[in-house]
């Protein structure tokens, strides 16, 4: 693990780059590799990877940030990405699977009321998805405005979103 950290550091391929994402990714489906890996400052280097330009590099951090986030530790360190995350769903064409990688990466940050607030001024695009995404679109974004509809702080914001 110690070394792949290192190859994602140390290589602007993005082939490399996708390949040991999805490395880590999987190795994360373990919590003892999902402590091994924030222990070894793998989520900031991971997180690092979202600013990428190259969009299955930028998907394959999503994703390999999806699996690390099931640690309640993970998400302590995962929630500075939260905003750039929202960016990128933003962002990122209709349907795709970068988009799909960061409503999924958000539906598991919003699980607990911890992070909601990162979400806001993100709402009013979450609702335009419900409309004009594909039924799997629509399913993402339905589990993450669930999740924040779950949180009585999180009413006003929903109610007042402009569409």
């Amino acid at each position: 693990l110690q070394k792949l950290i290192h190859l994602l550091q140390a290589t602007d391929d993005p082939l490399i780059q996708e390949q040991a994402l999805i490395t880590l990714s999987n190795s994360a489906a373990f919590s003892v590799n999902q402590d091994i890996i924030r222990n070894l400052d793998g989520l900031s280097v991971i997180g690092q990877m979202l600013s990428n330009c190259v969009p299955k590099v930028k998907e394959k951090a999503l994703n390999a940030l999806n699996n690390l986030s099931m640690n309640i530790k993970n998400q302590e360190e995962i929630q500075v990405f939260i905003t750039e995350v929202c960016r990128t769903v933003e962002s990122a064409p209709l349907n795709s699977d970068v988009q799909l990688a960061g409503l999924r990466l958000l539906t598991n940050m919003s699980v607990t009321n911890d992070y909601h607030q990162k979400m806001i001024n993100s709402i009013p695009r979450f609702l335009q998805l419900l409309s004009e995404g594909t039924e799997t679109t629509q399913i993402q974004v339905l589990k993450v405005l669930v999740n924040l509809s779950a949180n009585p702080a999180m009413t006003r914001h929903l109610l007042r979103a402009q569409v």
